[in-house]
C-alpha cells in the first residue's frame, strides 16, 4: 500500500491548504514568484548550513559556476552538479547547502553550474552551457591550481537531471569523458507521457501544471519535445555508470523508471534507487524529512566511491 511518510504527510496538508487558496485567489504562475517560491522553500527547510574547506565563485567562458572542495589540500575527484527548478528557476545561492552537503557526503569536488534559465534563455541555451562547461573544466581548474583528480562525474536533480542526462547523451560525441552520472528525481520525458504523471500530478507537491507552465516557457521555438527527451535519446556502450533516483509520489517517477530499464537492457551500468514514502524534491525539504536526507546523501556517497588507484593525480 502506498503511503506518505507521516511527517511529510502534515507538511503536505498544510502545503496543499495554501496552494488551493492561492488558486482560488486566481494566483497564477510567473517567472518572479515561481523563483522567489523555490528559494524560499529551500531556505525555510534547509538550515543547516555546513562548512566547506573551500568555496570558490568563478567562471568557464561566461558561465558562472562555484567550487565546493571538502579538503582543498587533497586531490579529490570532480562533480558538475546540475541544480533543479523546471529549467526558470534555481541558482547557485538556492543550491548552496545542498552543493554543500554532497561534497561532504560524497568526498568530491561539486562544481555547480549557474546554467541560463528560461524563459530569458529558452532550449537549448542551458545545455550549451553545460557543454562548455565541461569543455573547458579541467583547463579552468588547472588556472585556478584547484587540487583534483581528473574524474568526472555529472548530474543533478529534476529539470538538472535533465540536463545531465541530456549532455551524456550528447557528450558522447565530445572530446569529455564522463565515468558516472547521478540523476536525482529527474525530469527525463517533455512529452510527460507516464502514468506517474497523472498519478502523482496533484497533491503531491510538484503540480503537474506546473510543469507544464515550466515547459512551456523552456521550449519556445516549437521544438520537438519527443526528440530532445534524453529519455528517447540514443546511448552508446561507453555511457556513463548510472545512478537513478526515483521517489513514489512524483509525477516524474516513472520516466525515471523507464530510463533505469533503458540503460539496463542496453548493458549500461545502472542502479536505481527508490524513496517508497518521498515526494519530488525532497531534498529541499530537509527539516521535514532530515533522516531521508541523511540517507540519499550517504547512497550517493556509496556510488560515487572510486577505487584507490584513482586517488592518484597523473
Amino acid at each position: 500500500m502506498r503511503k506518505v511518510d507521516d511527517s511529510l504527510a502534515v507538511w503536505l496538508q498544510a502545503f496543499n491548504h495554501e496552494l488551493a487558496a492561492s488558486m482560488a485567489a486566481g494566483v497564477e504562475f510567473n517567472v518572479t514568484s515561481v523563483r522567489e517560491g523555490l528559494a524560499a522553500i529551500t531556505q525555510t527547510y534547509i538550515t543547516d548550513i555546513p562548512h566547506i574547506d573551500m568555496v570558490v565563485d568563478d567562471s568557464i567562458e561566461h558561465v558562472p559556476i562555484r567550487i565546493y572542495h571538502p579538503q582543498s589540500q587533497t586531490a579529490l575527484p570532480v562533480w558538475v552538479y546540475l541544480h533543479g527548478g523546471g529549467h526558470v528557476a534555481g541558482s547557485l545561492e538556492v543550491y548552496d547547502p545542498i552543493c554543500r552537503k554532497l561534497a561532504l557526503a560524497c568526498q568530491y569536488i561539486i562544481v555547480a553550474i549557474d546554467y541560463r534559465l528560461a524563459p530569458e534563455f529558452p532550449y537549448p541555451a542551458a545545455i550549451n552551457d553545460v557543454r562548455l562547461c565541461l569543455q573547458h573544466l579541467f583547463s579552468r581548474l588547472n588556472n585556478m591550481a584547484v587540487n583534483y583528480i581528473p574524474y568526472l562525474a555529472i548530474g543533478g536533480d529534476s529539470a538538472g537531471g535533465a540536463l545531465a542526462a541530456t549532455v551524456c547523451a550528447i557528450a558522447q560525441n565530445d572530446d569529455v569523458h564522463i565515468s558516472k552520472q547521478i540523476l536525482i528525481y529527474p525530469s527525463l520525458d517533455y512529452t510527460l507521457s507516464s502514468p506517474s504523471v497523472a498519478m502523482n500530478g496533484n497533491d503531491y507537491f510538484l503540480q503537474i501544471n506546473k510543469v507544464q507552465w515550466y515547459f512551456d516557457q523552456y521550449f519556445q521555438n516549437n521544438h520537438d519535445r519527443y526528440s530532445a527527451s534524453p529519455l528517447w535519446l540514443p546511448v552508446c556502450a561507453n555511457f556513463p555508470e548510472t545512478l537513478v533516483i526515483t521517489t513514489e509520489f512524483c509525477p516524474l517517477r516513472d520516466e525515471g523508471i523507464a530510463y533505469y530499464n533503458k540503460l539496463r537492457q542496453q548493458g549500461i551500468g545502472v542502479q536505481h534507487h527508490h524513496v517508497a514514502d518521498m515526494v519530488h524534491a525532497f531534498l529541499n525539504l530537509e527539516n521535514v524529512v532530515p533522516q531521508h536526507c541523511r540517507q540519499l546523501y550517504t547512497v550517493i556517497g556509496e556510488f560515487l566511491s572510486i577505487e584507490s588507484e584513482c586517488n592518484k593525480k597523473p
